[in-house]
């Protein structure tokens, strides 16, 4: 056979093997069902994949900036996924530190990672799990599939509100137009909701029971002075983290005995009357029923 015929034929064949192989490659990746793990609680989602980069690189860099930065996110975004997280949390996954040769900082706990590493092992079961899958379905079944993920992703709950925390209930009052919740959040930090008897009846509330308790930013108010009284039932004291002041409004995050954190929306002008600045002692003061209760079937 000529040489150019047999190099030819040559080329030909390992034309197909590269056509045939990329074929196959295109199959299995158009087949293959790729997921990102949240972990919810029952109070509303704990951890995701962007919160979870998060802590690594606060372990990483010991910066919230730097590790903001390599996520990335906003530095915002970064102390409110912190909050959420703490406040959700047994014990804090991220902590503070102030002072010392470079000026402080922020550190993963022991705690934080070892949510980390079980965060990865489970991520890891997961997508193997899809993997296992993906290979016994045919092109109908994988369509099903996405459909039913599209579905579940749809009913997850969000809220705008951006105070949530996690607490248990510790004591009811029936009223006779009311219904009073005590919940402890921790062992620092009790709050008190008050909503109607058909709301209580229809959560099914019980003493010890773990509830959601979701608190408006905006309908929280700032003391700073201990002989100040008030009406509303809520006053957490704490010192104030982060403000981030605007032409009207302020944020004011207040870090409570604990760890979890509170956030108030007031005017520009209030947090200028009342001094506001890091590092000070604050009061969150909040009526009773601005507390919203859920809890997840």
């Amino acid at each position: 056979m000529p040489v150019m015929a047999a190099t030819l034929i040559l080329l030909y064949f390992g034309y197909r093997c590269i056509h045939d192989n990329i074929t196959t490659m295109m199959e299995q990746i158009r087949h293959q069902l790729r997921g990102k793990l949240h972990v919810d609680t029952e109070f509303g989602t704990f951890l995701g994949d962007t919160r979870i980069r998060l802590l690594e690189a606060i372990a990483t860099h010991g910066s919230i900036t730097r590790a903001a930065k390599a996520v990335p996110l906003s530095y915002k975004a970064a102390w409110d996924a912190i909050d959420a997280m703490n406040n959700l949390a047994e014990h804090p996954l991220v902590v503070r530190s102030t002072g010392g040769r470079h000026g402080g900082g922020t550190a993963i706990t022991d705690y934080g990672r070892k949510v980390v590493a079980l965060y990865r092992a489970l991520e890891a079961e997961y997508q193997a799990t899809l993997d296992r899958m993906t290979s016994a379905m045919g092109d109908e079944q994988t369509g099903d599939f996405k459909q039913f993920r599209q579905l579940l992703r749809r009913l997850s709950m969000k809220t705008s509100a951006r105070n949530q925390f996690a607490g248990t209930i510790i004591g009811l009052r029936e009223g006779d137009v009311d219904f009073e919740v005590r919940l402890r959040l921790d062992a620092e930090n009790e709050l008190v909701a008050v909503i109607t008897h058909e709301s209580a009846e229809s959560l099914g509330l019980q003493i010890g029971m773990e509830i959601n308790a979701l608190v408006k930013s905006s309908s929280v108010l700032l003391l700073t002075d201990p002989g100040v009284r008030t009406s509303a039932r809520n006053q957490l004291w704490g010192e104030v983290a982060r403000i981030s002041d605007g032409s009207v409004n302020a944020e004011i995050t207040l870090v409570l005995p604990g760890g979890k954190t509170i956030c108030a929306v007031i005017t520009h002008d209030s947090m200028v009357n009342l001094g506001l600045a890091v590092g000070q002692h604050a009061c969150a003061v909040f009526k009773a029923s601005t507390v919203i209760l859920c809890l997840y079937a």
